[in-house]
């Protein structure tokens, strides 16, 4: 399917970034104490839903306060802005059950005639490209960080989004992986 020129190939999934940050290792020069990251004692979190673009790697997203299939349909209208025309659109997409109860509707639409989307197997996350990318964006933008507000979280989110916003090698190389 990549090697298909008439194919816009795009992965699919939601995601979650909770305000208390992720800590991960770091190196740290021989010193007699310890860094210490801070952690909001909190649950808050952020959702979003992004899209990625094998061929480009351009990374489309949108904010939302729940997943559910009205969510769900409004993120593909706005992924479908994107697509190159006159190529035939293709999401791979976990099968989350909104994703299914959207699926008639958006296949009912009249103005996206050559578009569909493909599921991947049931519990297969390590299928899906763009789980590397939530896994990238999470280093780059909430590891061994302190967001004492939502905002802050939310702003340090949409720094690093904007940098992915338009095609690029550092996702269309993380999509690509052989």
């Amino acid at each position: 399917m990549l090697n298909d020129e008439h194919l816009d190939l795009w992965s699919l999934d939601e995601c979650h970034f909770q305000q208390h940050g992720t800590r991960c290792r770091m190196w740290v020069p021989p010193e007699t104490k310890d860094p210490i990251v801070l952690h909001a004692p909190t649950r808050k979190s952020l959702a979003l839903f992004g899209a990625v673009n094998f061929r480009t790697g351009q990374l489309v997203t949108m904010f939302c306060p729940v997943f559910d299939a009205q969510t769900f349909e409004v993120f593909v209208h706005l992924l479908l802005r994107h697509r190159r025309r006159r190529l035939s659109t293709v999401l791979l997409l976990d099968n989350a059950t909104y994703h299914h109860a959207a699926e008639p509707a958006l296949l009912a639409s009249t103005r996206y005639r050559s578009f569909r989307l493909d599921f991947l197997p049931p519990y297969s996350p390590e299928l899906n490209p763009i789980e590397r990318v939530w896994k990238l964006l999470r280093r780059l933008a909430t590891h061994n960080e302190y967001f004492a507000t939502l905002d802050a979280l939310v702003a340090a989110v949409e720094r690093q989004i904007h940098q992915f916003e338009k095609p690029n090698q550092t996702l269309r190389n993380l999509c690509c992986k052989n």
